[in-house]
């Protein structure tokens, strides 16, 4: 069995709009989210920058009591969901065992956990929250969806660090696609701009420490000194294609292809010649009938941190051969949402269907001094007209997972 798999719905909530449409006038016209992190006092931090979500209240999503038992992860992913599911119209339209959930995450509820920590620590034992667990574990936010929705299939979280919400879509499309299911409500979701991952990121030396928010995510760049922390949700509706269209939905572009492999090389560092992230590449547009008069998008993961830049330019370059690598229009939607962690991959699957509705390509902001090793067109400063047949959107985490898209614009 091999159906095709189609987006019908998306929702968001991001550092640079909490709607699809706030986010797509902001990502045209390149505007970027980064600013003083007010989430605690960085006093004592050498990073000082994040990507916040701004004029958010889960209570316009949640009512008030399940607000305070779950954590901002799962109301980011509540937010996003419902925008997406009355963006598509799909419940209703199948039974409920017929439809699923996948959404990721790379570190769950770690805002709760602090918190929590914090009254161990000071009050004792009976003051932790009886929420705790709940709150703090990977699963919750498909769970809590599921939930909210009455979706019976399977509720799945992908945890795969950064590429978590990438690896969530692939594997939704893949169930669809089998017969496995006939929708998913799948995406990712992360609420991680706490201490302990604040700290741990800059010891690691992971973290930009510029002081200023215009500098602080500047993938590509030889000025470049490590990622920006974002956050927030990216959901989309992937649905079975002649479900799609018997029931009239609007549908946004094709899932048309997935890879996803391990660089099994190194627990944070990509391995230097990009094979696993080139072997993620090449099976997705492979599954997706890419050929060379295509007109392809990547959205690269892009992160600004040394290693990543230079290895995904060479990954690029190995896949697509030096001419066409250079045609290629890529850019880095990181440099205005910050890396939104297991977010960011279904953020970015929502900007690249948005760049092939729209012909826009989104820019690589801030991107004034490239470096001589990332030689490639990532579209710097400004949104560029193009028509894009297809986009590649990659994702590449921790642990050496690679994940890859290939989106089509449905003809």
């Amino acid at each position: 069995m091999h159906r095709r798999v189609v987006v019908t719905g998306m929702g968001l909530v991001s550092p640079i709009g909490n709607d699809i449409e706030s986010f797509r006038q902001s990502i045209q016209a390149g505007v970027h989210g980064i600013g003083l992190n007010t989430r605690f006092d960085t006093e004592n931090y050498k990073a000082k920058m994040a990507g916040q979500v701004k004029n958010f209240d889960p209570k316009d999503y949640m009512e008030k009591a399940e607000v305070t038992r779950s954590d901002q992860n799962a109301h980011y992913a509540i937010a996003a969901a419902t925008q997406a599911v009355e963006d598509s119209g799909i419940i209703g339209t199948l039974p409920p065992e017929r439809i699923s959930v996948y959404i990721g995450t790379g570190i769950g509820g770690i805002q709760a956990f602090t918190n929590e920590m914090d009254k161990l620590r000071a009050k004792g034992p009976r003051r932790v929250s009886p929420y705790l667990i709940p709150m703090m574990i990977a699963n919750m936010a498909a769970g809590m969806v599921a939930i909210r929705f009455n979706c019976q299939g399977p509720a799945i979280p992908i945890v795969t660090a950064c590429a978590s919400g990438s690896n969530a879509i692939g594997e939704a499309l893949r169930a669809i696609r089998h017969g496995y299911t006939d929708a998913v409500i799948a995406g990712g979701t992360e609420a991680a701009i706490a201490e302990p991952g604040m700290a741990g990121f800059i010891n690691m030396q992971a973290l930009s420490v510029a002081d200023d928010p215009d500098l602080a995510s500047l993938p590509f760049d030889s000025r470049r000194g490590g990622f920006t922390m974002g956050e927030g949700s990216g959901v989309l509706i992937l649905e079975e294609y002649e479900h799609a269209v018997a029931r009239g939905a609007k549908i946004y572009g094709e899932i048309a292809g997935y890879g996803s492999t391990c660089d099994a090389h190194h627990i944070t560092a990509p391995h230097p010649d990009g094979i696993g992230a080139v072997n993620a590449m090449k099976m997705a547009l492979d599954e997706a009938n890419y050929t060379d008069d295509t007109k392809l998008y990547i959205n690269a993961h892009g992160t600004g941190t040394k290693l990543n830049d230079i290895m995904e330019t060479t990954a690029i370059k190995t896949l697509l051969g030096l001419e066409k690598a250079k045609q290629t229009p890529i850019s880095s939607t990181k440099s205005m949402t910050g890396h939104m962690l297991g977010a960011a991959g279904a953020v970015e699957a929502i900007a690249c269907l948005m760049a092939m509705e729209d012909s826009l390509i989104p820019p690589t902001v801030g991107l004034l001094s490239p470096d001589p090793e990332c030689d490639l067109d990532y579209v710097p400063l400004t949104a560029r007209k193009a028509e894009i047949d297809m986009a590649l959107s990659n994702s590449l985490g921790f642990g050496g997972h690679n994940a890859c898209l290939a989106i089509r614009k449905l003809k």
